[in-house]
């Protein structure tokens, strides 16, 4: 087992590493940006030690200084999290060159996954249903209307390169289309340095179903049943639960085959996540994309499964095998996890960085878990991500969850930042969402007009 590690990331997740290093006896080491100098992971970590100034890309995100402050402190692994360097192909093969344990897949397999293009082409070999659409990669809106014409609208596009909602577009007819695709190019452009774009069939209604999986480096490869991230806002998700309530017995069991065949296909080490839509009308789900990373949404896994997800992969990255088989591996219960940021849903949920006066975190009670880095007094920068806290719950079934989610955003209290508590509670009490009957479009299309009414 390594006896030091670098996180390199900030927030929640990086808390969250930290503490479950502690907790496997591991050391740990904190990298901050100037203005992250009073943040709670570099409170707790071991050491701490300064990356670069404000700007993500002048600190969390620059591979030389953060490998520097590897080296400096003699850090025998890094680990990502989620965002900045965690889906990262280059930093992932700099580690591997200095000797630095990258506490995930390979950079081949990052490249290989992380291009959609060739994700798809791998998933058509291992036999995981694929949605219909391009061949390949799309450069030009000439070559994108030939292909969307052929598809029938609406169809998606969606950067080659791309994630976190980033270059993606509806588009609904033929006249959208060349507008749609500039837009989503240039976007991708800048954010991924890569404008070509892949274009997709729309599956519609349809869920947004997760796979947690697991692999080790001896083969093993497991995982942990789905997650329903249909609850989103452009493109970003809001609120995940597990189980889904979409999905019986069989179909959950179709669906974690594939997503272990998908795993398997690539040699997959470490936690990832395969995503699929599924098409309620037909029952039929395709692939969509691979994370590989840990996600946002994990501890509602943890939650059902039993399973420490975070420890598990440094235990992977540290070559030893997976602590359980797929048949220990079970289901229990429902859990629910609601994304807080400081945010403002009433101005089109503008950031609201600014120092917290007063904190109440929701506590006491069986199945309830705050993953926060905020505390009374800590001014949020308004540099990085709004994301300020989760809050998950577990109950003996989805009901039970539904209400003790609703008492813990009850009890939730911050002051001094605008944040999205009151619109979590909201979306958790409508009557679609308790009753289960959502999709993708739910949030944009159903519950956002009628909710901007109310706060008008």
């Amino acid at each position: 087992m390594f006896k030091k590690i670098l996180i390199a990331n900030r927030g929640e997740i990086a808390v969250r590493i930290i503490r479950a290093a502690r907790e496997l006896g591991i050391a740990t080491v904190a990298i901050y940006s100037e203005a992250d100098k009073e943040a709670l992971h570099v409170a707790l970590a071991d050491e701490a030690i300064c990356v670069g100034p404000a700007k993500s890309t002048d600190s969390y995100l620059n591979m030389n200084a953060v490998l520097s402050a590897a080296i400096v402190t003699k850090a025998e692994a890094i680990h990502p999290g989620f965002g900045f360097l965690s889906e990262n192909s280059k930093f992932a093969t700099m580690c591997e060159e200095m000797n630095i344990k990258f506490i995930g897949p390979s950079g081949a397999v990052m490249d290989k996954m992380g291009d959609k293009i060739n994700a798809r082409a791998e998933m058509i070999k291992a036999e995981v249903p694929v949605i219909p659409g391009s061949d390949g990669e799309v450069f030009t809106a000439k070559e994108a209307i030939a292909v969307a014409d052929q598809l029938g609208y609406p169809v998606m596009l969606k950067a080659s390169a791309g994630g976190g909602g980033k270059g993606i577009r509806k588009v609904n007819s033929h006249e959208e289309l060349e507008p749609a695709f500039e837009s989503a190019s240039q976007e991708a452009q800048a954010a991924f340095g890569n404008g070509a774009m892949y274009i997709e069939k729309v599956i519609y209604p349809a869920r947004h179903i997760e796979v947690q999986i697991l692999g080790d480096s001896f083969g093993n490869i497991v995982h942990l049943g789905e997650r329903d991230c249909s609850l989103q806002r452009n493109n970003q998700k809001v609120l995940e639960e597990a189980p889904s309530v979409a999905i019986g017995k069989t179909l959950r069991q179709s669906l974690g085959e594939a997503a272990v065949r998908a795993a398997r296909a690539v040699n997959y080490e470490n936690a990832g996540t395969i995503e699929f839509l599924l098409d309620e009308q037909s029952g039929n789900f395709y692939f969509m994309e691979m994370n590989t990373r840990v996600q946002v949404e994990h501890p509602v896994t943890e939650f059902v499964t039993g399973v420490d997800i975070v420890k598990e992969q440094i235990r992977i990255a540290a070559g030893q095998p997976l602590s359980f088989t797929q048949e220990e591996v079970q289901i229990t219960g429902h859990a629910i996890e609601c994304r807080i940021n400081a945010e403002n849903p009433k101005f089109n949920f503008a950031p609201s960085p600014g120092k917290i006066k007063e904190l109440y975190l929701p506590s006491g009670g069986v199945g309830l878990r705050v993953d926060s880095a905020v505390y009374s007094g800590y001014t949020i920068p308004p540099y990085y991500d709004s994301m300020i806290a989760k809050v998950i719950v577990h109950g003996e079934n989805r009901f039970d969850a539904l209400m003790k989610m609703q008492r813990a955003l009850y009890e939730l209290e911050i002051e001094g930042v605008v944040t999205n508590v009151d619109f979590q509670l909201d979306l958790i009490s409508d009557k679609h969402v308790i009753a289960g009957d959502y999709d993708t479009s739910f949030l944009m299309e159903t519950f956002l007009p009628a909710y901007a009414k109310t706060k008008d």
